[in-house]
């Protein structure tokens, strides 16, 4: 799609200039560089797509197709016969390179729409994910001032998910490692009643492996879910540990899970 509408961008800006009979040698004084070319017909595309957005549309209703693109040749530094005459040049004498100009556009374009893409997806798991305790934790620890206790306030009730990757390496010394995890009301945290969930004991294998716990809070009570992401029976000291969790989130849905 994108190459297409790159093709048909050379099309309207040579029908728009004079014509030329392809038996005539042009020559190459006076072309637009290479580099800027690109630079030009990546942001004719980037102009082509914003002009159908609402938002913009409506604010060039005057522009058609040809002045938006004169205006973004101009923003280069050159004008609509610089941008003929290399267009023209190219398509008459050098198909190839033009062929390779386009290629090379769309390599840009691609390469923006991942980074955008990806911003995008880390933007929404931003959002999404309610997390707000490290984003790694990493055993033995140089500077002895990591923990991986976590307390988090719940006051909406539904469905909540904790997710996260550990890796635990075969050299750890610590007996029956695992996630430990509870709620309890708010109100009531120290002497209250602590709802425990089922534990999860990590495998000591060296290989990243994805542990998931659900929570279900029934009403609109606060709750605290506190809890220990790497917890364990003895009290290995910090060079017999050896753990790597990552990939936290904690997120949250309205349906409580049955």
């Amino acid at each position: 799609m994108i190459r297409l509408k790159i093709l048909i961008l050379f099309l309207i800006l040579l029908v728009a200039g004079s014509c030329t009979s392809r038996k005539t040698k042009l020559d190459k004084n006076n072309l637009i560089p290479e580099k800027d070319l690109i630079a030009i017909l990546t942001d004719f595309h980037i102009a082509d797509g914003l002009l159908t957005l609402p938002k913009y549309h409506s604010l060039f209703l005057s522009l058609d197709s040809i002045s938006a693109y004169i205006q973004v040749i101009e923003k280069h530094g050159y004008t609509k016969d610089a941008m003929d005459k290399t267009i023209k040049y190219y398509f008459i004498n050098n198909p190839k390179q033009l062929i390779s100009i386009n290629d090379q556009v769309l390599g840009i374009l691609t390469e923006m729409e991942s980074r955008a893409e990806k911003q995008a997806l880390l933007e929404e798991n931003h959002i999404n994910n309610l997390w707000r305790g490290k984003e790694f934790y990493f055993f033995p620890d140089t500077l002895r001032s990591d923990s991986t206790q976590f307390d988090i306030t719940i006051n909406n009730p539904g469905s909540y998910s904790l997710c996260f990757s550990a890796t635990l390496f075969p050299d750890d010394q610590s007996v029956n490692p695992r996630i430990t995890a509870y709620s309890c009301n708010s109100d009531s945290i120290d002497k209250g009643k602590k709802h425990f969930i089922k534990t999860i004991n990590y495998l000591k294998d060296g290989l990243p492996h994805t542990y998931t716990l659900m929570l279900n809070v029934p009403d609109k009570s606060f709750f605290r879910f506190r809890g220990l992401l790497y917890d364990f029976d003895n009290l290995p000291d910090n060079r017999e540990k050896h753990i790597y969790i990552d990939r936290i989130t904690f997120t949250y849905s309205s349906v409580a899970v049955v």
